[in-house]
């Protein structure tokens, strides 16, 4: 809306701050000073979303939410590419009902 008549509707998950694409090498820049500031090792950005996922699911977000923001559009691709993580939080899950329903005396 604050763009006006300048806004570009691309259907784009990020965008210009008028729809159009980002452009890559700004994009890399930006992603480049932002690791430099936060003190973190250079990690290529696609590195930066897995572990983005990764943490969400660790965290107990529904997998339904991270294939979201992801952009998958199957949570079948989501699950297969974060099955890693799932037998963890599946341990999690039954020792949390194991606690609740057997209380250890």
């Amino acid at each position: 809306m604050l763009a006006g008549s300048e806004w570009h509707d691309e259907d784009l998950v990020f965008a210009q701050p008028n729809g159009r694409p980002i452009d890559k090498k700004s994009d890399y820049d930006d992603w480049t000073a932002l690791l430099q500031k936060a003190g973190v090792r250079h990690v290529r950005l696609h590195d930066g979303r897995h572990t983005a996922a990764t943490l969400l699911l660790s965290e107990n977000v529904h997998p339904r939410v991270v294939m979201e923001l992801l952009g998958h559009s199957q949570m079948r691709t989501t699950m297969d590419i974060y099955s890693h993580v799932m037998p963890d939080l599946s341990r999690e899950a039954a020792d949390r009902m194991s606690a609740c329903c057997c209380p250890v005396e």
